[in-house]
């Protein structure tokens, strides 16, 4: 099939590339010159773990192209993607300028049949007002179908290639059979290809990411409430994750939620909530809640010096928000950098990826390191924000020769606590008896 990826983001060169993976030619349209240009050029513009070997072999198998022009990117198509940006608002609803505007260029452009598909994660009635300002202009049929995307950062490539489910929003047989016929390599192990309407369909993917953000949220509340009963919860999370009704994933307690998804869609569901006139009550606590969570192992720092952190060298390892990516976005390991600087400190950060993303935020406000070891070397603490898996398994009698103090301020939970008492160190984590 011929398509179009309108957007050349996150979800829009993933999308562009495992569609062309399978067979399709597929044209990515972006507005940004340079970036156009370099992903003509076979330059990829994000970090995801798998994409890149996929992205070059279509490129040269000549099956992904990029283009600035709109007109171009959609000439022949049947399908055409919208995976354009939607921010959220000062109000947290989510802004669909974007991709009204392109909708309303695509009536002046369509010149047979297609069918345009939603893949930004939209509010509830998007694709009628992208129907609406289509129909402007448009003097051909065409369809609009809501068809959102379960994508996680560091495994987006097999989300996409092999996903738990496909949801369609459409009321269309046309476009159903298009959709069909379009999902048929990525459903033929069973997974479910599920129809809907529009509407419900642009409901589900926030009923998802706001239920996940919930269940985060709940253990990390559990957690706080260990820290006063004297429990630990990881034995809580096997405890609970065995349950079938519960699962054991999402379980793990910590310093909160962040990234491009969860924050922005649960903000947006409650926005949607509001303009019904229904006080959707769990999702206040949810946002309360994780942002309190996100600075937690602040006041264990500073408490630990004597609540005067003036030049303190602290060491952080992890910079974006989840591991296998440098998205940074509503990452907690900023929220605490802003907050020891302006306490006096002095920061030395390490990532694997998100290092160039970091600087363009604090600049020279930083030191940055290019290893682990690098960023503790004469640190008074350790602080963890990041499970990388680097972290994991640190060489610890390197790492006691460069700490001034054995201290770690760990945010994830990745060590255990007896390890930790053998190793002599103050360990401070989430949920658990901090040893001292």
């Amino acid at each position: 099939m011929k398509i179009a990826v309108v957007g050349t983001g996150y979800v829009g060169l993933v999308t562009g590339t495992c569609f062309a993976e399978t067979g399709n030619t597929v044209v990515c349209v972006d507005i940004d010159e340079k970036k156009v240009q370099k992903l003509q050029s076979g330059v990829i513009t994000i970090f995801e773990p798998g994409l890149e070997l996929l992205f070059e072999r279509n490129i040269k198998e000549k099956r992904l192209f990029f283009t600035n022009s709109l007109a171009d990117g959609i000439r022949d198509a049947q399908i055409i993607f919208l995976a354009l940006p939607t921010p959220p608002g000062e109000d947290g609803s989510a802004d669909l300028k974007y991709i009204l505007q392109v909708a309303e260029q695509l009536g002046h452009l369509l010149d047979k049949y297609v069918v345009v598909v939603d893949k930004s994660t939209v509010p509830v009635g998007t694709a009628e007002k992208v129907r609406e300002k289509i129909a402007l202009n448009a003097r051909v049929p065409f369809d609009v179908v809501s068809n959102p995307e379960f994508l996680r950062e560091g495994v987006a490539v097999e989300d996409f290639m092999k996903p738990d489910r496909v949801v369609v929003g459409t009321n269309s047989a046309e476009a159903r059979k298009v959709m069909e016929k379009l999902y048929a390599p990525f459903v033929r192990q069973g997974n479910p290809l599920i129809f809907m309407d529009e509407r419900s369909a642009e409901m589900t993917k926030y009923a998802a990411n706001a239920f996940l953000a919930m269940k985060i949220t709940f253990m990390n509340e559990i957690a706080n409430l260990c820290e006063k009963t004297g429990a630990n919860v990881d034995m809580i999370r096997r405890g609970i994750g065995t349950d079938t009704r519960i699962g054991n994933r999402f379980l793990f307690a910590g310093i909160g939620y962040g990234g491009s998804c969860f924050p922005k869609d649960v903000q947006a569901l409650e926005k949607t909530a509001r303009e019904y006139d229904y006080d959707f009550q769990i999702l206040k606590a949810v946002m309360g809640v994780n942002e309190q969570q996100k600075t937690k192992l602040f006041p264990m720092v500073k408490q630990y010096f004597g609540n005067n952190l003036k030049d303190k060298k602290i060491a952080v390892w992890g910079l974006a928000f989840k591991p296998n990516t440098d998205d940074i976005r509503e990452a907690p390991a900023l929220e605490n950098i802003k907050l020891l600087l302006e306490a006096g400190a002095k920061v030395k950060v390490y990532d694997p990826e998100a290092i160039e993303n970091v600087q363009q935020v604090f600049g020279d406000a930083l030191e940055y390191a290019e290893s682990p070891y690098g960023a503790v070397l004469e640190a008074d603490a350790l602080m963890i924000m990041t499970e990388w898996q680097v972290f994991r398994s640190p060489d610890f009698e390197v790492l006691n020769t460069l700490l001034k103090n054995r201290v770690i301020f760990d945010g994830r939970n990745l060590f255990e606590l007896p390890f930790m008492q053998e190793q002599g160190y103050q360990y401070y984590s989430i949920g658990r008896e901090q040893v001292k």
